[in-house]
């Protein structure tokens, strides 16, 4: 059987690492943020835990060893109490001059250990801090992620953990023309804020909507040629985002494929959408005011026929109401709403009976 593990470090880790380097009270033992929640979800997904870790001096007056025990029972006990333990742990005492195998990043430590275990190195990762946790996955052949409280220049936990379980649907598009420079991302298996800019306010209110209510996270910058008009950046915007979702979607394995409806106020947008690489937009309704925003409504129809083209998609929308901010908010939400239920993964199968979308 073929073993999922996430070899770790401690200090910097798993737990904060204090000014002095070595953790050698209880007083100084503060939790990694988001370190529990991500390994619980390791655990989860059947991952076993090991700690590897350079203790400097480790058993010299200096750091006694009991010291180092106390400490380190504290910390497995806070692991332990949230259900998470170690199958293994591996200590290094040596310091750096001494140029020993046993030191990370080099792979003395876990010699052993990796000749008498059959370990999944698709899967598995090494998860530290420092430079020499890099080069230990190197050494080792296998993925190595850094980590630190806020994510920079490294990643959080939480990011960490997206990405060894979730596999994202991730993907970024750089476009530049003489009329617009345009850099855009996606995720479409997580939600977070988003980041829009286009020099437009009622766009990049409806660009977040598009976002929020799709339940995916987007950033949107654009430099557009402004002082022409409104339609390059628009018109650009929609062809990246679309070219930009289709390749986070890959071969849209286990994708539902199509998408529905939405509801505000005294309007309704009815949007029906098919994810089945044939672009094709449709668009029926108008609207009482000819801008919103700085948003020219003519471009309300265009933005979804190219957004259709890059994606690969059937867009139908009919919308009706009083109220242009409302329509036109409808359309986009709908748009969302639709995407969302077409997003979601159930299975491995190709929803298609060609094989192919």
């Amino acid at each position: 059987m073929m073993n999922k593990i996430l070899f770790l470090d401690r200090d910097g880790t798993l737990v904060e690492e204090p000014s002095d380097y070595q953790v050698d009270s209880l007083e100084k033992v503060r939790l990694m943020p988001g370190v529990i929640s991500a390994l619980l979800q390791a655990k989860k997904a059947g991952y076993k835990f090991i700690i590897v870790s350079n203790q400097d001096g480790l058993g010299t007056d200096a750091f006694p060893k009991s010291d180092f025990d106390k400490t380190h029972s504290f910390i497995e006990r806070i692991f332990s109490s949230q259900g998470i333990t170690f199958a293994d742990q591996f200590f290094c005492p040596h310091l750096d001059s001494d140029k020993c195998e046993c030191r990370k990043p080099r792979a003395g430590l876990l010699k052993d250990f990796l000749a008498n275990n059959q370990i999944d190195r698709i899967r598995s990762a090494v998860i530290g801090d420092r430079a020499s946790d890099l080069e230990l996955a190197n050494n080792i052949g296998l993925k190595g992620f850094l980590v630190s409280r806020d994510g920079s220049p490294r990643e959080t936990w939480d990011n960490i953990i997206h990405e060894l379980l979730i596999d994202p649907r991730r993907a970024k598009i750089v476009r530049e023309t003489l009329e617009t420079n345009i850099v855009i991302e996606v995720d479409l298996d997580r939600s977070e804020n988003s980041d829009i800019n286009t020099g437009i306010g009622f766009f990049d209110h409806m660009l977040e909507q598009l976002a929020k209510h799709g339940d995916f996270s987007l950033s949107v910058n654009c430099d557009g040629d402004l002082d022409v008009d409104e339609h390059h950046t628009v018109e650009d915007v929609a062809l990246t985002l679309g070219q930009c979702i289709k390749e986070a979607l890959g071969d849209k394995r286990g994708i539902q494929r199509y998408g529905f409806v939405l509801p505000m106020d005294e309007s309704q947008a009815m949007v029906a959408i098919d994810l089945g690489g044939r672009p094709f937009s449709v668009f029926r309704g108008a609207f009482p005011r000819k801008e919103i925003g700085g948003l020219p409504t003519e471009m309300i129809p265009h933005f979804f026929g190219s957004f259709a083209e890059t994606l690969g998609a059937g867009i139908h929308i009919e919308v009706n109401g009083e109220n242009t901010h409302h329509m036109v908010e409808c359309c986009f939400k709908g748009l969302a709403r639709s995407l969302k239920q077409a997003f979601i993964k159930d299975g491995n199968k190709i929803p298609s009976t060609k094989g192919i979308l």
